[in-house]
This record gives structure tokens, sequence and C-alpha cells, in this order.
């Protein structure tokens, strides 16, 4: 059974910050899948369509945000901010293709998602100073999705933000920050941002309007493949801790000073590090109120934005160090990391 009910909203969402400790989790094991596994390859399961099944978009067609027509308000996306360039990639267009591989600049990404989980993150696609894009592998763990890296053919465990078998295995992935929330909110935000069109000639404009499982969102008695335990230190943060339209938590985890942000009003949860590199001085932070983009001030006066930037004060122009976290339903992150520390709990 999902239990989401007692934790989030609607859509049962959260945002997880991870530390560094020890990975408690099966050792390496050996599956038909081919070579060593840092997983247990019993709990590795074939999702179905096979690799590449689930047809992963590179470099899609980008429209403005002007002329999407195919985004209700309430739709959710992930957005993804350059120096220069904001792009948008709405969670309909992810549930069909699950990976899309993208970038503004010199800066590659793929935004990896998973339908079944909830989980969306911007994921350094540079790795070892190679280029590389990621694939659909068909496989999953823990009902969450395994992407591959076509430099390598490495299987990476999305959630665990790992590569868990091939020539990368055992390395971190790294991330960019994003921002989650719903179309109509971010629209208000930046209303200048690029969109992913629906027109990817894949998949017809009226499928994008569909979600491709069924009632699996809103039915918490459906799970469509089974889930065990992994033990990791983590901290939750639930939608129902961030009263208002701009709420701001101060906290400590893991001996890191880290600042929390985020709206239940408005469905966003960011998380940055508190201290600046290379400053030994930690910030207190405070919300601004129907101020967005700019989300909160600090005991400095400067005036930072939802992808922590300072836009204003005497530390204009730099930026906070985000932490490894995204947002997931909570039946996937309890399965991977049961002994989470939940805020306010």
């Amino acid at each position: 059974m999902k239990n989401t009910s007692r934790f989030v909203l609607w859509i049962t969402v959260l945002v997880f910050l991870l530390s560094c400790s020890n990975d408690n989790s099966a050792g390496p094991d050996s599956t038909s899948t081919g070579g060593t596994w840092l997983i247990p390859s019993n709990q590795i399961k074939d999702g179905g369509p096979g690799k590449d099944g689930i047809p992963a978009l590179t470099n899609p067609p980008m429209i403005s945000a002007a002329e999407v027509a195919y985004l209700n308000d309430n739709d959710l996306v992930i957005a993804i901010k350059t120096d220069s360039e904001i792009r948008v990639y709405p969670h309909s267009i992810l549930d069909w293709h699950e990976i899309i591989n993208d970038g503004m600049g010199s800066t590659k990404y793929s935004i990896t998602y998973c339908p079944l989980t909830g989980s969306g993150m911007a994921w350094n696609r540079v790795i070892d100073g190679q280029e590389t894009t990621f694939g659909v592998s068909g496989l999953l763990y823990n009902t969450n999705l395994i992407p591959y890296d076509r430099a390598t053919n490495s299987n990476w465990a999305q959630m665990k933000l790992q590569s868990v078998n091939g020539p990368n295995i055992g390395k971190d992935i790294g991330l960019f920050t994003i921002v989650e929330t719903t179309w109509g909110f971010w629209k208000q935000l930046y209303p200048n941002s690029r969109v992913v069109s629906s027109n990817t000639g894949v998949y017809s404009q009226s499928q994008y309007g569909r979600y491709p499982y069924g009632d699996y969102r809103t039915n918490h008695n459906r799970l469509l493949f089974s889930v065990s335990i992994v033990n990791k230190t983590t901290k939750v943060f639930r939608f129902s801790a961030f009263d208002g339209p701009n709420h701001i938590i101060n906290t400590n985890f893991s001996g890191i000073d880290m600042v929390v942000a985020g709206s239940n009003n408005n469905n966003f949860i960011v998380a940055f590090e508190s201290k600046l590199a290379n400053d030994s001085k930690i910030l207190e932070f405070s919300p601004l109120v129907n101020k967005f983009p700019n989300i909160m001030t600090d005991q400095e006066g400067n005036i930072w934005n939802v992808f922590g930037e300072a836009v204003d004060g005497p530390r204009k122009g730099t930026k906070l160090t985000p932490t490894r976290s995204y947002m997931a339903y909570w039946f996937a992150w309890g399965t991977f990391w049961p002994n989470a520390e939940i805020y306010g709990m």
C-alpha cells in the first residue's frame, strides 16, 4: 500500500536532503543483465518496454511560454536556469519519455523523471570530462527508473544518484538546480521561459494530454512493482510545513547549515546551503512575501530568487550551493530511506 496521505498535500511530493554517510544497501551482486551490481539483482525488475522502449528525447523543440496551449495551470513542470535562459520541462512530456537530454551553452544536462516515483532532477551529463546522453534502460529498482549512459552503457539508480552497474559503477551523478512547481505559478514568475513543445515528432499532441499509468497517482492501494528497504541518512520536508505564499526554514543537517524555502499554496520547495563557498559566514534567511521570483533576504540585505541567486545587495551575482535534494512520492522515499528524519515530527 502506498502510504502518502499522512505526509503531503494532494500530489504527495516531498523534498529530501541526502547526507554523505555510508550506504548500507546490499553488497555487489551479479545478474543476467550483465556484470556486478551495487543493488540486489533479484530486486531489479523488467519494466516491460525494454531498453529504449521508452524513447528519451534529445534537444527537443522549444517554444515560448506564450505559445504553450497544451498545459493547464495546475500541471507540474520542472525548470532549470543558466545565466541567460530558463527552460521548462512539463511532467506531461516526461511521463512519456522519462529522460530529456538537453543543454544551454556549456551546461549539458539530462532531465530524468520517473512517473512511478514522482522523482525529477537535472543530471550533469558530463562525466569525468566526457559528454554523454542518457537513455531509459527498461529496468526498475524499487519501482524507480534506471537510466543508462550511452558513453559507457553503465546503469544508474535514479533516486540513489549513483551508477550501480557498468564501467561507471560507484560514481555519484552531479546535479543542477531545478525548481519544480505548477505551470500556472511558473509562468507568472518567468513569463519569458522556453518550454518543450508538444510537437516532439514522437507522439501526438493529444497523447501528451493523457497520463500513461491510469489512476496510479491517486490510488493509494495501487503499486505496479514491488519495493524493498534501503538505508541512508536523509531529511524530509513535507509541503504542509510551508504555510502561506512563502515560508523559510533555517536548519542544520549532518553538520551542514541550510535554508529550505517553499510554499504549500504555490507548490514549490527549494533547498540551499547557508554557507557560501570560500566564506566562513553563515547567512540567516527570512522570507520575502509577494516578491516572486525573489523569495528571501538575509541579515546583510541580499535578495535571493528561487534558483538561489543573489539579485540585489552586497553579494549580487553570487549563487548559493544547492543541496543534493529532490522531490518524490513518499512511498518511494520511504523504501529507499526508511530512517529519514522528518522535519516537524
